[in-house]
């Protein structure tokens, strides 16, 4: 779903010019049509999870339609996996050992994946700061006919993102879908639970994975409620 300046200006809860700013400066990608700027809600969800803006509730919300099952991020992390003692010097090889790990279909070239990552990292770091990274293409990685997975990726050693906040990256998300609508479910829910606090501190000890799977459980419960309270039937 595509946004104007002044909807990226009241979601952002900022001003028209700082979002103008946002995108000569790269922060924020835009496309030009008709001479006016199109932001896509995706891009959105990135920002608001990467610098901790605070930022109006539908933002997430209206990515949210009535047929998104209650547990998708908790289903997909499961499909995905939890993956532990990755330990790689720098994050070009972290972002192929990741790729090398992903159950994808024969025909899929990997190193073409691998590629589409860097060069997505060369327009500018996916990183969000606290040491998390969700490294994605500049169109999501769709695959047709398989289930929505979310890998999470707790690395050996933290490595340098170029993150806003300048800290290494420990921990990596990494979504596959088969349909874009389905991706950006998921990076809603996904940037909704990084702004959680105690979901954060479980990433940052390195929980056992049963716990991570629980604070990801709680969250889509309160994601869940406020989608029941703010709907018209309630």
């Amino acid at each position: 779903m595509h946004l104007n300046i002044r909807e990226v200006s009241r979601l952002l809860k900022v001003s028209e010019k700082r979002v103008n700013e946002w995108i000569r400066r790269g922060i924020l990608r835009a496309d030009a049509v008709n001479q006016q700027y199109q932001l896509h809600r995706s891009d959105l969800l990135e920002l608001a999870s990467s610098r901790e803006i605070d930022v109006q509730a539908e933002i997430f919300a209206l990515s949210e339609p009535d047929s998104t099952p209650a547990s998708l991020m908790v289903d997909a992390l499961r499909a995905g996996g939890i993956f532990r003692g990755l330990d790689r010097a720098d994050k070009p090889a972290v972002l192929r050992a990741i790729v090398d790990t992903l159950t994808l279909p024969p025909k899929v070239d990997r190193e073409a994946v691998v590629q589409l990552l860097l060069a997505r990292e060369a327009m500018g770091s996916t990183a969000i700061g606290e040491g998390i990274a969700i490294p994605h293409v500049r169109r999501p990685i769709l695959l047709s006919g398989i289930a929505a997975s979310l890998s999470l990726y707790l690395l050996e050693r933290p490595v340098d993102f170029g993150a806003p906040d300048n800290k290494p990256v420990f921990a990596i998300f990494l979504i596959v879908s088969p349909t874009a609508r389905m991706h950006l479910q998921l990076l809603s829910r996904l940037s909704f639970a990084l702004h959680d606090s105690e979901l954060r501190a479980a990433l940052a000890r390195r929980a056992p994975s049963a716990e991570i799977f629980a604070e990801f459980q709680r969250v889509e419960e309160v994601i869940q409620h406020r989608a029941h309270k703010d709907s018209p039937q309630s």
